[in-house]
């Protein structure tokens, strides 16, 4: 490999994020459990968020408008001022959540600093992805930062044009398969996987990988032998 730049998913992948939206979706369940049970809450509610990616994109504050808006059909309408603030509190707690840098991140970034350009690649809200970066202290290991409203082959090339690098020469790390792995591959870049334990079912799918340019580690830590060598 001739690898120049190293791209690193945030959530989930720098720091903890699913289990925070796992925790609120739990709370939202028992805010409308009057009229529905969690399971049908839970069919509502992804269904909404899917379809309004286009125009929300991701993050948290799409997420609670579309919780706003799961809540105003499940009540046809009918749901209470007070549950709408109890919502919108849901996602200034989760706003407001503490960042936790997973396991062997930060010695990891530390290795490959200065031996690589580091790249943070991640989707959601800008400023929320911003604020989060400041706050884990690992802003200064990174060379670019690129929140993107979507991980396409389009949205990595575009990334990799203004870097001016190849995709041959761009390694890519993230929890997801569906947006850190396949369109990076698709475009001639590297990409390993590491998984989280819990994982947005927008973000999984439903076939294995075999590709020559892909890896799947436990952790961040096991991928320096390769990328040290």
């Amino acid at each position: 490999m001739n690898i120049k730049v190293i791209a690193f998913d945030a959530d989930d992948t720098l720091w903890v994020n699913e289990p925070f939206f796992q925790e609120t979706e739990k709370k939202f369940y028992q805010l409308m459990e009057d009229y529905l049970p969690a399971h049908s809450v839970a069919k509502e509610l992804f269904k909404i968020e899917i379809a309004n990616l286009d125009l929300y994109g991701y993050g948290i504050k799409a997420y609670i408008l579309s919780m706003i808006e799961a809540a105003l059909h499940i009540s046809e309408k009918t749901i209470s001022v007070e549950a709408i603030e109890r919502i919108l509190q849901y996602g200034k707690e989760m706003l407001d959540k503490p960042i936790e840098l997973l396991d062997g991140v930060e010695d990891a970034l530390k290795a490959l600093h200065g031996k690589y350009k580091l790249v943070v690649a991640t989707k959601g809200d800008l400023k929320d992805q911003h604020k989060k970066l400041h706050e884990s202290g690992l802003g200064h290991y990174f060379h670019h930062i690129e929140v993107m409203s979507d991980k396409q082959k389009i949205d990595y090339s575009k990334m990799l044009q203004r870097l001016e690098v190849d995709p041959s020469e761009f390694y890519m790390i993230g929890n997801s398969l569906k947006s850190d792995v396949l369109p990076v591959l698709e475009i001639g870049g590297h990409a390993c996987h590491i998984p989280f334990h819990t994982t947005w079912a927008h973000e999984q799918i439903d076939h294995t990988i075999e590709h020559p340019n892909f890896r799947q580690m436990d952790t961040i830590t096991q991928l320096l032998p390769l990328l040290l060598s």
